[in-house]
């Protein structure tokens, strides 16, 4: 995991001596060079240090996207068995998707990847993703912005359960295949990675044919890890939350560092909108001058509602565009990106916003959130009112359900942005904000150290 690893199996052995042991790891492998290799070069490191505890299990995700795809996953199972390493194949099942079938194919793959850990008693799980990939997606990034990109993360934590680490994500793609060669293994090479629709695959090639400076990516990192840091403490300091819904920032926190206030305030905006991503660069300078501008006003951006006034900064989900959630006897979803439910009820469920403020007693199996005194007291009226309004609300046949019944509703905050993909560098924030909002922490990282640095 680390920029100075002088080979895949220096960066093997780094990786497996920073695990908190004993540890169970899923390699999640295709059969492609990257994933073969990194399922060798932990296997062969793994038996020649049995003192670590550490113990291997794989999957292959057959996406059912191509013919020949069963078969090469059968491939991958054989290889497995030849090493003594238990695997399985999760296959996509059902109707894909006519557009964003890669995005689709993402989830679908990280959803059977954490099922197959479960499944095989691991917990943690790790992908083959190397230095090339990395200068792929800083070069894709760079195109769309100016900002300094942190690229792909090392670490990301995967639907708040497992752990997705990526310990060759310093080495060359010509390594690992040197690698494999050496040992007299083949791998599978799929052909859409010749396939120049996909953007990945053409800015492949223009990196081949131009080698550009490399971006410091270290140094990248550590820079969002202080911003998370300085941001967290940001919220200690000057963010309020009531009743769950309704934010309030203080004036002195809206004079603090542009870059602490634009981190804090673009994730504010992602949580209390239910949107997985930040607003964009030219929306983001638009909310923070006016958030700093000293005007009292009213704003939306993200789907969020930002109403400026003399003792500060109000924030809550703006009531239009909100969708409603039916849910089955037995079923879970996420509502608006802000609440995931589960019905533990007999009847089939409808939630949606209230269309007139009532009281937020559907919200108690959300948790004692840290409020300022009583919900409501001594805070804007039509602000808290808005708020309000944005609240779920249960039905059952068109009709409100009982207090009981309501009570056998679980109800949740959910953070978009973090909840199903959290790297390491936003986790100082996330963890915090978790804590604003009652709930319980994110899992910690499975790592003793990073960088041959002790966490």
């Amino acid at each position: 995991m680390s920029p100075e690893a002088a080979s895949p199996q220096a960066a093997i052995l780094q990786f497996l001596e920073s695990l908190q042991s004993p540890a169970r790891i899923l390699v999640a492998i295709s059969g492609g060079s990257d994933s073969t290799g990194l399922l060798l070069l932990l296997d062969e490191a793994v038996k020649a240090a049995p003192h670590l505890k550490i113990s291997l299990c794989a999957a292959t995700v057959d996406h059912r996207l191509r013919a020949g795809s069963a078969d090469e996953a059968q491939q991958v199972a054989a290889l497995c068995a030849s090493l003594g390493i238990p695997h399985t194949i999760a296959t996509w099942h059902g109707d894909k998707p006519k557009t964003g079938i890669m995005a689709a194919a993402r989830e679908a793959r990280y959803d059977l990847l954490a099922e197959s850990a479960e499944r095989l008693g691991a917990n943690l799980i790790v992908t083959g993703h190397t230095l090339d990939d990395q200068r792929e997606t800083l070069q894709m990034r760079g195109v769309r912005t100016e900002q300094l990109s942190s690229g792909i993360a090392d670490a990301v934590l995967f639907d708040r359960r497992f752990w997705i680490l990526r310990p060759l994500l310093f080495s060359s793609r010509v390594d690992i295949r040197a690698f494999l060669k050496d040992q007299g293994v083949a791998w599978i090479d799929d052909p859409s990675n010749e396939d120049v629709k996909y953007e990945r695959v053409r800015v492949r090639r223009q990196l081949s044919a131009d080698r550009a400076t490399e971006t410091d990516i270290r140094a990248a990192w550590e820079a969002r890890l202080a911003l998370s840091l300085r941001a967290a403490e940001w919220l200690d300091r000057h963010f309020r939350l009531h009743g769950g819904l309704f934010g309030q920032v203080s004036v002195d926190g809206l004079r603090q560092d542009g870059a602490v206030l634009d981190y804090a305030l673009g994730r504010l905006t992602a949580v209390f909108g239910g949107q997985p991503f930040v607003p964009g660069r030219a929306q983001m300078e638009r909310l923070l001058s006016f958030v700093t501008g000293g005007e009292p006003g009213r704003m939306t951006v993200g789907r969020v509602v930002f109403d400026r006034r003399r003792d500060g900064l109000y924030l809550s989900r703006e009531s239009r565009g909100i969708l409603p959630l039916t849910l089955r006897p037995g079923e879970a979803g996420v509502w608006d990106g802000r609440f995931e439910a589960a019905n533990g009820s007999g009847a089939t469920v409808r939630i949606e916003a209230q269309a007139t403020p009532k009281d937020l007693g559907a919200l108690d199996s959300c948790g004692e959130h840290r409020n300022e005194g009583e919900w409501g007291r001594g805070l804007p009226k039509a602000a808290w009112k808005r708020a309000i309004a944005s609240a779920p609300a249960f039905s059952a046949d068109g009709h409100p359900l009982s207090p009981e019944s309501v009570g056998s509703i679980r109800l949740a905050p959910y953070f978009a942005p973090f909840d199903r993909f959290l790297t390491r560098f936003d986790f100082i924030f996330a963890d915090r904000l978790s804590a604003v909002f009652a709930m319980a922490p994110y899992a910690g990282l499975p790592l003793r150290s990073i960088d041959g640095k002790t966490i």
